[in-house]
């Protein structure tokens, strides 16, 4: 489950002290637990190329990396786009949609206007990031080993839900300095037009508390959002392979393979920008409205006032999320790194059930 879930805490050190060789036979992996082999991707690195083994530090610390690349570069291009959205959630009656938020700000600040906030954006999503995949990877690892092979397996959606959910509460923690910043410099007009101006004055005005003020409601967007993230996505993999695509991944090239990623990788985002988009509109003004807690701010915004902003934020969402999967299995593959083909009932199960 999971290819390669370790069996015991304590031998997954002694598996990393004596590694056993990865490949028993043609195409086939050898399993962290002890006497399991499972079916490996034709486009899997080459027997004894592999840059670390599945689920030590180092197969984690790479996913962070990973994790880096994709969430701090894709937020970056599309800062335009969360700059007209932020808009939109603090002050709708000046801007009106997408088009005419975008049309005023290039007439009022013209075309450096509209990257607004870049640095703290970049910075911010690319700590989140690495926490984000880093701690999940482990975390479904973790989780997964503690249940046992087939709970993991009869219970994948449970072990993503959970390990996900718990990731993101300490991504968002490195992330909240950096969105404050973003917000303020992006909906406050005057307020300050770079990091170096916004962060004294944050300290200066609200202390470093002032840099969490809006921590509470992010993990509200965020945790949600990241849940649903990772459980689609990988339930989609699931059924992308199982209905749609014409042979079985371990045919299939890694270009194919890839495509697929992006493809479950928006229809994810689609969902993850619906379910988190209130408490994203709640972040927005909190960090706008010195002094005003998010119950005050949710009963000035009002229902309608929560979902402003949901279609550019679902173009938003859906096109970062699937580029973000793609960019983050892409890095897989450039660093030679293990990547598990989806769940596959275990031999034990299938004996239990009467599976062939």
């Amino acid at each position: 489950m999971f290819e390669n879930i370790i069996k015991k805490w304590h031998q997954r050190h002694q598996y990393r002290n004596n590694p056993l060789p990865l490949r028993s036979g043609p195409g086939l992996v050898k399993s962290l637990v002890v006497g399991r082999e499972i079916a490996a991707a034709a486009a899997a690195v080459p027997e004894g190329q592999e840059s670390c083994k599945f689920g030590t530090d180092k197969y984690f610390l790479l996913c962070g990396f990973g994790g880096i690349i994709a969430c701090g570069l894709t937020h970056l291009i599309v800062v335009p786009l969360d700059l007209v959205k932020c808009r939109i959630q603090v002050d709708p009656s000046k801007y009106k949609g997408i088009f005419h938020g975008f049309k005023l700000t290039l007439a009022e600040e013209g075309v450096g206007g509209l990257t607004k906030g870049w640095a703290p954006t970049m910075i911010g999503y690319s700590c989140q990031g690495f926490c984000k995949f880093g701690l999940y990877e482990a975390f479904k690892v973790w989780f997964a080993n503690a249940i046992g092979e087939e709970n993991a397996y009869l219970y994948r959606t449970y072990v993503y839900l959970s390990a996900s959910a718990s990731a993101e509460f300490f991504a968002d923690m490195a992330l909240s300095p950096m969105e404050t910043v973003k917000v303020k410099i992006q909906t406050m007009p005057g307020y300050a037009n770079s990091l170096r101006e916004a962060w004294p004055r944050i300290v200066s005005e609200d202390g470093f508390y002032g840099f969490y003020k809006s921590l509470v409601p992010l993990w509200f967007r965020q945790i949600p959002y990241t849940m649903m993230k990772f459980v689609c996505f990988e339930k989609t993999v699931e059924l992308l392979y199982k209905h749609l695509v014409p042979k079985p991944r371990e045919q299939c090239s890694k270009g194919e393979q890839l495509v697929v990623t992006f493809a479950a990788g928006y229809i994810a985002g689609v969902f993850c920008a619906v379910v988190s988009h209130p408490a994203d509109t709640l972040v927005s003004k909190l960090s706008q409205a010195k002094g005003t807690s998010a119950a005050q701010a949710a009963k000035e915004l009002g229902w309608g006032g929560l979902w402003k902003g949901l279609i550019p934020r679902i173009v938003m969402i859906g096109t970062l999320t699937a580029l973000q999967w793609f960019i983050y299995d892409a890095f897989k593959v450039a660093t030679r790194m293990p990547r598990p083909p989806p769940p596959q009932m275990p031999e034990s199960l299938k004996k239990k059930t009467k599976v062939n």
